[in-house]
């Protein structure tokens, strides 16, 4: 794993929630399974939990720079290689480790690279690796660019999901209910949070409309990729302009999956209009939310088009257009004037992400790593 998260995922992360959740379902399929990950606080170095072995070595908090962020990439990595316990497979979720694995990989077998980020030209350095498994054909595009004689090795993936724990029954409104517009995830600039809370504003001068409110619900401070609290101040100041106070709420970010559910399944219609184009890799959260039951609304970015289908199982809309804000507007009113075509929308958004659901996805992931040796 990367250098600044634990796990279990106690301090959240998609691709440490993704990767302990396979560690515990290749565990049950008998399989002999080591994560390493960053020492944590009152945490054990060595421990074995659901049959997965945890070993923990000293990390490091994440920080707002990349090139701090690489070089103590470059550092877990180098301590991480002297810690590796012989395998016939190991995965690989940091930046650097692969380069040494090309060169000496002593006794880690196969080699697997998961990446879960936009290339940052790393792929030009790596040497030999047996499988790269792309989380959406936006990222296996990119870093075949980087380094075209991977193409033969790498698959677009995906992310795993809780899906039978997040496929649970939603609760029936009352007559005359709102509908809850709502985001979970990181409370950043670069997840077009500003625009959607412009867009709330200008939703709200539109009288007649039916009842709505808001929900934001992620980790506002920088250590965790929020873009802090002075960012949130904002966009209150924005809402309560335009909404009366009752009507918006944020809360702080859960990580344990019946928390989380519970949060997705008060969600109607899911906003995530996201303006990083090359920090955006999947969307697990709009996943997550689809599979709950609720309708995507989410920008045009290459990396949704795996799972998002426009009219078929969610919305998307340009937000690169000059009058982005009210095309995200028009989004959110059709959905609220039109309960049909969210029930329709939501059940397909439900039944197109089980094929991402734990089980079904481990399966495909042991069956891929048997085929390399």
């Amino acid at each position: 794993m990367g250098f600044f998260l634990p796990l279990p995922p106690v301090a959240g992360g998609a691709t440490e929630k993704s990767w302990h959740g396979l560690a515990r379902e290749f565990a049950a399929r008998g399989h002999a399974v080591t994560v390493i990950s960053r020492r944590w606080p009152g945490w054990a170095d060595r421990e074995t939990i659901d049959g997965v072995t945890h070993l923990r070595l000293p990390g490091y908090a994440h920080t707002a720079s990349l090139a701090r962020n690489l070089l103590r990439d470059f550092i877990w990595s180098w301590r991480v290689w002297f810690a590796l316990p012989p395998a016939d497979l190991t995965i690989v979720n940091c930046v650097a480790l692969p380069v040494w694995l090309g060169w000496f990989r002593r006794h880690a077998g196969l080699l697997a690279v998961m990446t879960g980020r936009v290339p940052k030209g790393q792929y030009r350095l790596y040497r030999r690796l047996d499988r790269v498994l792309a989380v959406s054909s936006a990222v296996r595009a990119d870093l075949l660019a980087e380094n075209p004689r991977f193409a033969s090795v790498t698959k677009v993936s995906g992310y795993p999901i809780p899906w039978r724990a997040l496929h649970q029954s939603r609760p029936v409104p009352a007559p005359g209910a709102p509908v809850t517009f709502g985001f979970v995830g990181r409370i950043n600039r670069e997840k077009g949070l500003g625009l959607l809370v412009s867009a709330f504003a200008l939703l709200a001068q539109d009288v007649g409309l039916p009842p709505w409110r808001v929900l934001f619900c992620g980790p506002v401070d920088i250590a965790r990729g929020g873009s802090g609290p002075d960012f949130v101040a904002e966009l209150q100041a924005t809402l309560a302009a335009a909404l009366p106070a009752d009507t918006f709420e944020f809360r702080p970010p859960v990580f344990d999956d019946a928390a989380l559910g519970a949060v997705y399944r008060e969600i109607d219609v899911f906003c995530y209009p996201s303006l990083a184009a090359r920090g955006e890799t999947f969307g697990v959260a709009v996943a997550e939310a689809m599979a709950a039951g609720a309708v995507p609304v989410v920008s045009r970015l290459p990396c949704f088009t795996d799972f998002v289908r426009d009219g078929a199982n969610g919305l998307v809309f340009a937000h690169e257009a000059p009058d982005a804000a009210a095309r995200l507007v028009a989004a959110l009113r059709r959905l609220l004037l039109d309960p049909s075509l969210r029930s329709a929308l939501a059940r397909n958004a439900e039944t197109d992400t089980r094929v991402y659901d734990f089980p079904e996805f481990a399966a495909r992931l042991l069956a891929d790593f048997s085929s390399l040796q």
